[in-house]
């Protein structure tokens, strides 16, 4: 006979978003999940898998597959989370609840394209997860993109999956690897994301009800929030980005302008990312795809993006923003990473505007704001600009940095008006390049 007056224990066990067999070697380092608002509320105990040497979590709170928002806890020397701090910092969070369903057409068949260069660990990680989808219908192309080896080759015929499609793209630029899986989907929808990322089990199902609810939807975007935070340039990455906070479901149409964003439809911080994004087939070949000069892998270093965004609104398409369909991100984690992505960022918005400039329909609209998008140098889907990451870093969670980071970060902010300044002739070397192949 049960003692009623036996409690019942409820330990609820939550994975790490990317797990690593190493401990965190900084103090500032935070481990990164997902949970459940009611689950963890109905626990008597919370404990992190593979915590050992973390003092803090950062969780991803969901009510389903609706995301609440984010908190900040303390871990014990267990690896077990402090309830009488997260039930405050759950209760404390918005209230949700998802749109009722959608009322358009389902879509059906969605094809996701992950893009590659020389990354094979990646992408087992990333095609794994995406197997593990909670959504019946898809098929998955791994664009190995001007390959140095065949060990990419070779990680997507391990997979004894007929889901799973290796695509050859010789031509470097991973505008021209996803243009090549874009040519060869079968599905009405077709979702891009990064190597480096690991999608959500409702990932695809939030992205095909995002389309399913609105028919003029032509791009959807999700959240992208950090699965690692193990050292400094980790942190600061994450702090600066945008597209990692972005907890309003949003849908942007250029028939009603939306009152916050002044440089609308250029306020591509607003937008996303490349890592999430996803295209209805028909209306993203009608534009040309994504363009060959701009991105990684060209000399213009950045850019596609916010490209495709701007010309998706432009054509009359709406851009919805979905935060249910979130995939985390593996940011870079070495100091000479900093340096790197500064030019990135910086070249390739100046390669944009460049193209923007090229044509008439938006050159006086870029000429305009462009005072107001190289104050915000952060605009490719990047958020603040880097002096008041700076601030940031010396404040949020109170977590330590050095004086060489803080060196190191100093001149970022420089370095990016310069890049942008740079990006003019690099576009025009891209757009030649591009013909020549």
């Amino acid at each position: 006979m049960t003692d009623p007056q036996a409690t019942t224990t409820r330990v609820l066990t939550i994975t790490p978003a990317m797990p690593s067999p190493d401990a965190p070697a900084w103090a500032g380092a935070a481990w990164v999940g997902a949970v459940d608002r009611q689950e963890a509320l109905a626990a008597s105990a919370v404990e992190l898998a593979g915590a050992a040497g973390f003092r803090r979590a950062r969780l991803l709170v969901r009510d389903g597959r609706e995301v609440a928002g984010f908190v900040d806890v303390a871990v014990d020397a267990s690896g077990d989370v402090d309830l009488a701090e997260l039930g405050p910092a759950l209760d404390a969070l918005r209230t949700t609840s998802l749109p009722s369903g959608p009322a358009g057409t389902p879509v059906g068949r969605v094809s996701v394209v992950i893009g590659t260069r020389d990354r094979p660990d990646d992408v087992r990680t990333c095609v794994q997860s995406v197997l593990a989808s909670a959504y019946d219908d898809f098929e998955v192309f791994v664009v190995d993109n001007a390959p140095s080896t065949t060990a990419t080759r070779d990680v997507v015929a391990s997979f004894a999956d007929p889901r799973v499609h290796y695509v050859l793209e010789a031509r470097p630029g991973v505008s021209r690897a996803r243009n090549a899986g874009l040519a060869l989907a079968s599905g009405s929808v077709v979702a891009f994301v990064d190597d480096d990322v690991v999608v959500d089990r409702s990932w695809l199902a939030g992205v095909a009800d995002a389309f399913a609810r609105d028919a003029d939807v032509v791009c959807v975007t999700g959240l992208v929030p950090s699965g690692e935070l193990r050292t400094p340039t980790q942190r600061y990455f994450d702090e600066r980005v945008t597209w990692a906070r972005n907890l309003e479901r949003r849908v942007f149409r250029t028939a009603t302008p939306p009152a916050d964003l002044p440089l609308f439809p250029f306020s591509v911080g607003a937008f996303g990312t490349g890592a999430n994004m996803s295209l209805r087939r028909e209306p993203a070949l009608a534009l040309g795809g994504f363009d060959v000069a701009l991105g990684p892998g060209t000399p213009s270093r950045a850019g596609e993006d916010p490209d495709l965004f701007t010309r998706v609104l432009l054509s009359g398409g709406a851009l919805a923003v979905e935060p249910s369909a979130f995939v985390w991100h593996r940011h870079r984690s070495d100091r000479a990473a900093l340096r790197s992505q500064a030019l990135g960022y910086g070249t390739g918005l100046g390669a944009w505007v460049t193209k923007l400039m090229f044509r008439p329909a938006t050159a006086l609209a870029v000429f305009r704001r462009a005072t107001g998008a190289l104050k915000q140098l952060g605009a490719l889907g990047q958020g603040a600009g880097t002096d008041q990451v700076s601030a940031a870093v010396d404040a949020v969670g109170g977590w330590p940095v050095d004086e060489e980071f803080r060196a190191a970060t100093a001149g970022l902010k420089r370095v990016e008006l310069v890049a942008a300044l740079g990006g003019p002739w690099r576009y025009l070397l891209g757009r030649l390049r591009s013909r020549r192949g």
